[in-house]
Parts: C-alpha cells; structure tokens; sequence
C-alpha cells in the first residue's frame, strides 16, 4: 500500500491522515444529522468534536510511550517522534473523559451526548483503520491462509511477506459497530445503553484481533497485549454500564 497519495505544490499527501481526516469530518457530520434527526441540540458537538480530538491524540499517545517506556529509558530520544506511535484505547478513554467533563461544564446531558457521538467514533474508527492499512501500521501476524495481504514498500509492515489483514478486519469491524449501534439508538433511547454497547463490541472485538496482530511495539501485561489487557476492563464497565441503564429503566 502507498502511504504517499500525491503532492500539491510540494505538499504531500499521506494515506493515513487523509484517512483519519475523512473519519474526523465523518464522525462529525454523521453526529450532526442524527442529532438533528432526534431532535438534540447539535451544537455543542463541534466544541465536543475538537476536544476529545484533541485530548484523544494526546491520551492515545501518552498510553504509547508507556507501552515503550523500557525503550523510553534506555534511549530518551524516542520519546521526540510525536508523529506515529499511538494506542486507540489511550484515545477512546481520554475522549470519552473530556466529553464528560465537558458536559459537566456546559450543563448539558454527558450520556445523551455520549450515545449520539459513540456510534460517529466507531465510524471514524473504520476510517482510521483504512489509513493504518495504507500506512502500512498496525499490520498482521504472518499467515499462509489466501485470506492475506502483501506489502510492498511499506515502512512499517514486513514487505513481501503474506500477512493477516487485521487492519481489514478492523475497519470493517468498526463500521459494522457504526451501523449497529445507530440500530440501537433508533429501537431503544434508554440513556447509556448505546454507548455501553460501544464499549462491550469494541472490547470484544479489539480482544479478538489482537491475536492476529503482528507488530510488536504494543507493550504487553502478562500472556495479554496491553489492549488485551484494557479490553477486559472496558468489557466489564461496558457491562455494568448496561445493567445499570437497563435497571434505571425498570
């Protein structure tokens, strides 16, 4: 895959933040209109949008670096690279915490918010995935299976060798979460199921496809990658959010 699109004027064009461009733009406009569909004040969602963007990366990078803190120690300057290297859960944590104390701050309802833009961050989770795939990050374990993809001159992914395609995998995983969970929200607006339904398909998918992940820099707890170890943490509160929500209903 090329990770370099095309250049304008000198300026080039990278697959992945193109992709995560498209996602960003995606998750907003998607929210805009489902907002305006369900009859919820949409504009708070561009200042939530900007935030937990912002405050995502920095979370998504900060769970990096302590993945790698060993490496951090041995040679300080690999904590310089700010352009790569970064773990969704890191993001998806820090972002949902913004958006609560953002809403804490605007008097306005955290999970109402939170189950209207859960399912645009799944949306622009799947394009995210589609930048990792022309980057050529986040790649697979090597694998005889035809279901497999072959780089060629990435600068990440082993070249010319067969590899599972997890960054396939997830995206489409990602935007069957989008479709679903917006399935969700239209059959039940109970507050906090939706995104408790977030939090229970992304873990347990995420859990899944790490084993066929083939990187190594993902930092590990244990037999368990480090997401691995998260996603069991998010499965639990994904859960109890669920029970909880379903017994405020009752």
């Amino acid at each position: 895959m090329h990770n370099e699109l095309f250049s304008i004027g000198g300026i080039t064009i990278y697959g992945y933040g193109l992709m995560t461009a498209i996602g960003i733009l995606s998750a907003y406009f998607s929210g805009v209109l489902r907002a305006r569909k369900y009859k919820i004040d949409d504009e708070p969602i561009f200042s939530i949008l900007v935030f937990t963007v912002l405050f995502g990366y920095l979370g998504a990078k900060l769970l990096y670096l302590i993945t790698i803190l060993d490496q951090i120690i041995k040679d300080p300057s690999a904590i310089k690279n700010l352009g790569s290297g970064f773990v969704v859960y890191g993001g998806i944590l820090t972002g949902i915490l913004t958006c609560y104390l953002y809403c804490r701050i605007k008097k306005i309802s955290f999970l109402t918010y939170l189950d209207l833009l859960l399912p645009s961050v799944a949306l622009a989770q799947g394009f995210g995935r589609i930048g990792c795939l022309l980057a050529g990050c986040c790649y697979g374990c090597e694998t005889s299976c035809s279901f497999s993809i072959t780089f060629k001159n990435s600068a990440y992914a082993p070249n010319h060798v067969a590899l599972f395609p997890s960054q396939i995998v997830s995206s489409g995983l990602d935007f069957l979460n989008f479709f679903v969970l917006c399935l969700i929200y239209r059959k039940d607006k109970t507050k906090g199921v939706v995104s408790a339904f977030y939090l229970i398909f992304y873990s347990v998918g995420r859990f899944i496809i790490e084993f066929f992940r083939g990187d190594i820099n993902r930092g590990s707890v244990g037999t368990l990658s480090t997401s691995q170890f998260i996603s069991l943490f998010v499965l639990a509160g994904g859960i109890l959010m669920l029970i909880l929500s379903k017994r405020k209903k009752a």
